[in-house]
């Protein structure tokens, strides 16, 4: 479970829930029931009913489905003549009448379902005109909720004296969403729920890119400073009416959180103290301090720093990088203590080995880190460089030249050191940052980010590089395209694979380490052994560890199989393996090919020869590092030629595809995407090129007028 917000800490107390369902929730967008996302609510609504919450629902959608029956009614009694005239609209009563109908006989077979009971009330603002009624009202409601049974409101439109369900806003409730606000004050909830099509309150539009969610909502600060979109395809009042009810709950005492119907598990997220949605609270300037910078902020101070950053000289920009390699090396007392923290917190809550691994920040790690952005320093400055010169025409001269991308964004799982590399690489190559580390680093995280701000002077801002500390910052930073020119991922596949498919800025990254080693028949098998143990525990836990060895047919009645079996069992690893391998060895079966242990085990498999390696790596790989060990040339350079890795190695460890082993200085991560940067990506990936082109008054004039020669002088520069 995550760990609760602290704005969000008023749930510990909460226990009686009003939760109101809109119109745009209950039905799809072609006026029909969303079965599949009622049905998940009721299942939501069941579990927190068994946990002990009492319920209380305000559901609209009774007019919209009863439009939507009557329309067919209608055509189904029409002739073709009938057709053709102008259609008179339906009476929004008589839609009310049939759609309440059918919407509570939904209701009551999915909570039968669940084994719930659900009850009915309707009212009309009339009603609780009546002081009798409201004590009434109170008391029916009560004898219910001891009951677990679940009370189901809705206005009762089909009576209701109001001119139209949609037109009269007059009353003391106007609408459902001041109906569920009314109903929160009368029956003394502990909070209200409203949900939406929306994550919540925006500052504009939510389809515009520029709007950002407001997760607190203080009225002094945000009244004036929204522009609400359109009104609810299909509801009353939208967003509107939504903030309306919300304040005035919120200012009466209930708090309220506006956030979407549309994906599961969101009321159960909020009660467990997570930052979903808008929350509106009386007490709301307390819970959303000044000093708070927002998503977009973050972004837009990291792409002005990195501006002033591009227009130092070479020599300051090297020497930011020294005074952070140098205060790193100062500080590492301090950093080792906020690491044994994280280290020691990360054990109690129960951590696999292999995080607990990533997280900690070995003898000598402070050192090394620092050693390497030292060398990164000292490399050739890569902002501006010319890649190519072109003389397009006389006194017509052509450079392309290198290029920061921007702003990036790069979220991380675990290991701290990746920080000190990332930031590091940002600066040399002139970017804008913006890290998201896992909680289970926060501590080591909190630290390096602080003594490395500190080190960046103040003619470029700290908001060169923004830490980003809570995971729900992460959607409202990865609408922020206009903002953000490249997001990359370092972590398990599930992070690679959400991040993906939750932006439309490009994301650089690999969702998958499963590296293989071939050993051919004619390997060196004093070598074979050297690599492939190395490959497998050096650092089983690395994405460019071995996951799968794959063995050729002729080494297993030689026993050269068996001895690579032997060295690995010897060092602890838990050997798998497939179909082959484990029928002839009696070997457990692994799970499947494509499996990422991060871990002391592997995959074991035999192989007829080189070309079947390879269709194997194809069908299972990730395209992430694989090697070959052989003695035979032409079975190497096959393998070396047909193998589209990111990385593919002859007689090498895996282990080598690290960008500072590369010589790159440091790696912002690994990437296996074929556009862009592929392997480790050091500064030259977080680079792109511009075209510079200087003339003295030429005019293409119909491409009369210049004569083109397109002469390539880059080696005459």
């Amino acid at each position: 479970m995550m760990s609760m917000d602290s704005s969000r800490a008023f749930v510990k107390d909460v226990k009686r829930i009003v939760i109101k369902v809109g119109t745009a929730v209950v039905t799809r967008g072609d006026g029909r029931l969303a079965l599949g996302r009622l049905g998940a609510l009721c299942e939501q609504i069941k579990e927190l009913n068994s946990q002990g919450y009492e319920i209380i629902m305000v559901t609209s959608g009774a007019v919209g489905l009863g439009r939507q029956r009557l329309k067919y009614r209608r055509l189904v009694n029409s002739s073709f003549a009938d057709l053709q005239k102008p259609q008179v609209e339906l009476d929004g009563k008589a839609c009310a009448a049939v759609g309440q109908n059918s919407l509570m006989a939904l209701y009551d077979t999915l909570f039968s379902e669940l084994d719930v009971t659900s009850a009915q009330l309707l009212v009309t603002d009339h009603d609780f005109r009546d002081k009798e009624f409201r004590k009434q009202l109170s008391e029916t409601v009560q004898s219910l909720l001891s009951l677990r049974v679940i009370p189901v409101f809705n206005e009762n439109d089909a009576v209701s004296t109001r001119k139209a369900p949609y037109e009269d806003s007059s009353g003391i409730f106007w609408d459902n969403d001041s109906l569920a606000a009314l109903l929160a004050l009368e029956l003394n909830a502990d909070l209200l729920i409203l949900l939406s099509d929306v994550e919540g309150l925006f500052s504009g539009p939510p389809s515009d890119p520029k709007s950002r969610l407001i997760h607190t909502y203080i009225k002094e600060k945000h009244q004036g400073e929204i522009t609400f979109g359109d009104k609810s395809r299909v509801g009353r009042g939208g967003m509107t009416a939504k903030v309306k009810a919300a304040v005035n709950a919120a200012y009466a005492g209930i708090p309220v959180v506006i956030t979407s119907g549309y994906t599961p598990e969101k009321i159960t997220k909020v009660l467990q103290g997570e930052r979903i949605g808008t929350l509106f609270h009386q007490d709301a300037h307390l819970l959303d301090p000044d000093n708070e910078v927002c998503a977009r902020e973050m972004a837009v101070a990291a792409r002005e720093s990195s501006r002033r950053l591009q227009a130092m000289s070479s020599q300051d920009r090297k020497k930011i990088l020294l005074d952070i390699a140098d205060a790193l090396v100062a500080n590492e007392a301090l950093i080792k203590v906020e690491n044994e923290a994280d280290v020691a917190a990360a054990e109690l809550a129960g951590y696999e080995k292999p995080l607990i691994s990533r997280l900690a920040l070995k003898s000598g790690k402070i050192s090394s880190l620092a050693n390497s952005i030292r060398v990164l320093a000292n490399m050739e400055d890569p902002i501006g460089s010319v890649l190519k010169r072109t003389q397009l025409a006389d006194g017509l001269l052509l450079e392309k030249t290198s290029s920061p991308l921007g702003v990036l964004l790069i979220v991380f799982e675990s290991r701290p050191d990746a920080l000190v590399q990332i930031a590091s690489l940002a600066i040399r190559s002139g970017n804008g940052l913006l890290l998201k580390g896992g909680k289970e680093a926060k501590n080591s995280n909190a630290i390096l980010h602080k003594i490395i701000t500190e080190a960046i002077p103040e003619t470029v801002g700290g908001g060169l590089i923004g830490l980003v500390t809570s995971r729900d910052e992460i959607p409202d930073l990865l609408k922020l395209d206009d903002v953000i020119d490249l997001v990359i991922p370092r972590g398990s596949n599930a992070l690679v694979s959400q991040i993906k498919g939750s932006t439309k800025i490009p994301v650089l990254g690999h969702a998958d380490g499963i590296c293989h080693v071939y050993v051919d028949k004619s390997a060196d098998m004093k070598m074979a052994k050297r690599i492939v143990l190395d490959a497998k525990i050096d650092y089983p836990a690395a994405c460019n560890a071995m996951e799968t060895l794959l063995v050729h047919q002729d080494l297993v009645p030689t026993g050269g199989l068996n001895d690579l079996i032997v060295e690995l069992r010897a060092e602890g690893v838990n050997i798998y393996g497939g179909p082959r391998a484990s029928s002839l060895l009696s070997l457990p079966v692994a799970r499947s090919f494509h499996t990422e242990y991060n871990s002391t085990a592997c995959t074991v498999e035999i192989v007829d020869d080189v070309y079947a390696a390879i269709d194997h790596i194809y069908e299972h790989g990730s395209a992430h590092t694989d090697c070959i060990v052989a003695e035979d040339s032409e079975a190497a350079e096959v393998f070396l030629r047909q193998v589209d890795s990111a990385a593919v190695f002859h007689n090498a460890s895996t282990r080598f595809c690290d960008g500072a082993r590369f010589g790159l200085g440091a790696e912002v991560g690994i990437s296996t995407s074929r556009i862009h940067a592929r392997g480790p990506v050091g500064v030259e990936g977080l680079l792109t090129t511009r075209w510079i082109l200087r003339g003295n008054g030429q005019v293409v004039d119909g491409d009369k007028g210049v004569v083109y020669v397109h002469k390539d002088i880059t080696s005459e520069s």
